[in-house]
């Protein structure tokens, strides 16, 4: 076999990095062409119903009487109530929880005609560098090889909190966290999206922490009820075009505000329109009431809007 000459090598050598994806810091996803809002329901909507032991925690309080939750059952309620898909938080699972099981619920989702919109974790990667820190990457990296299983491509994530160290300290630490889980969730087809949430309230906090991300598997979980400024709806309208999931609530809370107000769903999604927003819209219900009574009403509400 003839041994290439050193030019040869060197020409190989680069022609491979050429062709390889460069990470780059994120950018809106540049979508074009119409508008597509596929319809989901969160898990989350029904935390109060979820029992046993979980991945998190039982339910408040004991479920309604004929009206436990687990993951199967879940999935045929958004099947009986139209939605395309089922975000399935990852805190209702089984505490003991199977590779196996994660593939029935991938066959009984199949089966139902319900895609999984993906999979959502609480973690937290403030923490300052150190065992709980490591533990959390771990923990996030399990979750990716678990939606591998389940078949999905999206994952929503934290920045988290901590008072341990400064806010700019600790969004350095979740930056290199976000990009070493990325790099593994990259491998398997995933995506990272971190939410506006605990520490992050505002799209110009958001922006600033995802924009030092170097990662084409990152984007946002958009949550149009958390945004605390004076006006969230412009917050979600700049984030909208990078988001890689959406997270509707029915309520939001302007910054000072003594009590939440309801949400202008037909604003939002006209938000979500003007971006060319194409992908999951997921209601995640968490008000006071029934959500078996609350829920589709609310459903019906947004396949109208979907449709117009």
């Amino acid at each position: 076999m003839k041994t290439p000459t050193r030019r040869q090598f060197l020409q190989a050598t680069a022609a491979t990095l050429l062709a390889a994806p460069v990470a780059r810091a994120i950018e809106p996803l540049g979508r074009a062409g119409k508008p597509r809002l596929q319809l989901a329901l969160a898990a989350y909507s029904f935390r109060e119903f979820f029992g046993g032991e979980l991945q998190r925690g039982a339910g408040k309080k004991a479920p309604a009487p004929g009206a436990s939750m687990d993951m199967f059952k879940f999935i045929d309620y958004c099947a009986e109530h139209g939605c395309d898909g089922a975000e399935l938080t990852s805190y209702f699972f089984p505490k003991s929880l199977t590779s196996d099981y994660l593939v029935q619920i991938r066959r009984h989702a199949f089966i139902k005609g319900v895609a999984i919109s993906g999979t959502a974790i609480g973690n937290n990667f403030s923490h300052p560098k150190g065992e709980k820190r490591d533990a959390e990457i771990a923990a996030t990296k399990l979750w990716i090889e678990r939606a591998a299983v389940l078949g999905t491509s999206h994952i929503r994530v934290f920045a988290g909190q901590t008072k341990e160290i400064e806010r700019d300290a600790a969004d350095k630490l979740v930056v290199a966290a976000l990009e070493e889980c990325c790099d593994y969730a990259g491998q398997k087809g995933i995506f990272l999206g971190i939410e506006n949430h605990d520490a992050i309230g505002s799209a110009d906090h958001l922006l600033k922490l995802i924009k030092q991300v170097r990662s084409r598997w990152l984007g946002v979980n958009l949550d149009s009820g958390n945004f605390r400024t004076a006006d969230p709806y412009r917050d979600f309208a700049e984030i909208a075009p990078y988001a890689v999931n959406v997270q509707l609530k029915t309520e939001i809370k302007r910054l000072d505000a003594k009590n939440s107000e309801p949400a202008d769903l037909a604003r939002k999604v006209k938000i979500l329109r003007d971006a060319h927003y194409q992908g999951f819209v997921a209601l995640e219900f968490e008000t006071k009431e029934d959500p078996f009574k609350a829920v589709p009403p609310v459903l019906k509400q947004l396949k109208e809007l979907f449709a117009a």
